[in-house]
């Protein structure tokens, strides 16, 4: 029998870390910094100290409830309570065992991507879906049923999970599966937290030849040729993602970079361990249409007119933004609202036609967006993922922001789409209530395992999934 390996956060097995529970009070924000709020906030180093926080919290009555939060990399206010508590994750990361002959691993719901990378990327195992950052905790992972580039063929993050152990909002520990309980599962893959605290987590990872892909970069002239050429490289290749230039109309409307890799059978040299740090919030009036229309020139242009193919190592091509560290500083202080889409087959091409209309004609000053080819449905009651095409834009949060997603989830609502919930701000609850189709069933679980309504989130609120308080405003 293969021997397992098991560690924690301290490096050797065997040894907890101490039940404390740091308490505070602050004013918390999520990576979009485009919403803030006030909360009392609990760092639990124990399991044990994890149940005692919601006991208490449970105690307590706080009117806005509890919600768990990992690493804070949500856009918007799904790891934020105003009023109410929030207990963290981030200090329950131990990997209690890993088997490096299956693939298997049974970690805390704390443990990130970046944990998970180094401990098993250098015995030829890695997570078989990525997000677009390695600083997402594995209960996050769950809670918005995560995709990567390789959603075609490899499905979402809980497609590979076994089990999670659960805390529910009375206080009950449930080892949670989808046959054992197949309601709280799909309620609680892509659910926002709302059904309890994930505690632990049996996931399945993927075995690769290598540290390193074989990428091939090429332009592409606008998003008609991107809606023909993505699915047939999603087919033949293990990753393929797009990099549009959302400030370009016209002929050249969603012209950008066609990217595909696949593992090839030798490790490189892995790339220095630097980041960068943005030190400062740019003023909002450095990113405006000319120089992000600049930077988005360059970025094309960098790759020749007959593409180029070179050796990246895997950590470089899943997570780029991560060699710079608190990136989101770019966009000021007022923040930055991303706005991703996901559109079915029969309506994706009008419906992103009239996205990227609508962008360029409002000429906000995005960056590169980003388009994948979706294959399967997510497990959850609201999972994201659907068979179609999926386009991701960043916005600048600035006065008329706002009015422009608002724009923008009519035509998604019009197209039989729907915004995914980890990158959102600003859906209203009857946008979203047309956007998810199983929201009352998702409602109805959550009236059975917590009528009380102990598990709240400003995003919750502004859904309608809770009642708002009579002075909370989700607008601009």
């Amino acid at each position: 029998m293969h021997a397992q390996h098991p560690v924690n956060q301290f490096g050797r097995a065997g040894r907890e870390p101490p039940v404390v529970s740091a308490i505070r009070a602050q004013t918390l924000t999520a990576w979009g910094n485009s919403s803030s709020a006030s909360s009392l906030l609990l760092e639990p180093g124990s399991r044990a100290a994890l149940e005692q926080a919601l006991d208490d919290a449970r105690r307590t009555r706080q009117r806005g409830g509890v919600i768990a939060r990992g690493y804070g990399r949500s856009y918007g206010d799904q790891c934020l309570n105003d009023h109410g508590t929030v207990i963290s994750t981030t200090r329950l990361t131990s990997i209690h065992s890993f088997d490096a002959s299956s693939g298997v691993m049974c970690c805390d719901a704390g443990v990130s991507f970046a944990q998970v990378m180094r401990h098993c990327l250098p015995l030829g195992w890695i997570p078989a879906v990525c997000p677009g950052t390695a600083v997402v905790s594995m209960g996050g992972a769950i809670a918005n049923d995560v995709h990567g580039k390789n959603q075609r063929h490899a499905g979402t993050f809980t497609d590979q999970v076994d089990w999670f152990d659960l805390l529910l909002p009375d206080g009950d520990i449930q080892r949670v599966t989808r046959d054992n309980n197949s309601e709280l599962f799909a309620a609680t893959v892509g659910g926002i937290g709302l059904t309890g605290i994930i505690l632990a987590v049996q996931f399945r990872l993927r075995r690769v030849k290598s540290n390193a892909l074989r990428l091939t970069e090429s332009r592409v002239q606008n998003l008609d040729a991107f809606l023909e050429q993505l699915p047939a490289a999603s087919e033949t290749n293990e990753f393929a993602v797009g990099w549009i230039d959302g400030l370009k109309d016209g002929k050249e409307l969603g012209r950008g970079i066609l990217e595909v890799a696949s593992f090839i059978e030798r490790d490189i040299s892995a790339p220095p361990q630097r980041t960068i740090n943005w030190p400062i919030q740019l003023p909002p009036f450095v990113l405006n249409r000319y120089s992000v229309g600049a930077f988005n020139a360059a970025y094309f242009h960098r790759i020749p007119p007959v593409a180029r193919t070179r050796s990246i190592h895997v950590d470089k091509f899943l997570y780029p933004l991560d060699a710079i560290h608190n990136w989101n500083r770019l966009y000021g202080k007022p923040g930055v609202y991303q706005f991703q889409c996901g559109l079915p087959l029969g309506e994706a091409r009008a419906g992103l036609m009239s996205v990227m209309q609508e962008v360029t004609r409002c000429q906000s000053a995005s960056f590169l967006a980003v388009i994948k080819y979706m294959g399967r449905l997510g497990a959850g009651m609201l999972s994201f993922p659907l068979p179609g095409f999926s386009l991701a834009l960043d916005f600048p949060r600035r006065p008329d922001t706002f009015a422009l997603m608002k724009r923008l989830h009519e035509i998604v609502l019009r197209h039989q789409g729907r915004v995914y919930l980890a990158k959102d701000a600003c859906i209203s609850a009857e946008d979203f209530a047309g956007m998810y189709p199983r929201h009352e069933e998702f409602k109805r679980v959550l009236r059975r395992i917590d009528p009380n309504e102990m598990m709240q989130s400003d995003m919750s609120r502004r859904l309608g999934i809770h009642a708002q308080f009579p002075e909370q405003r989700f607008d601009d």
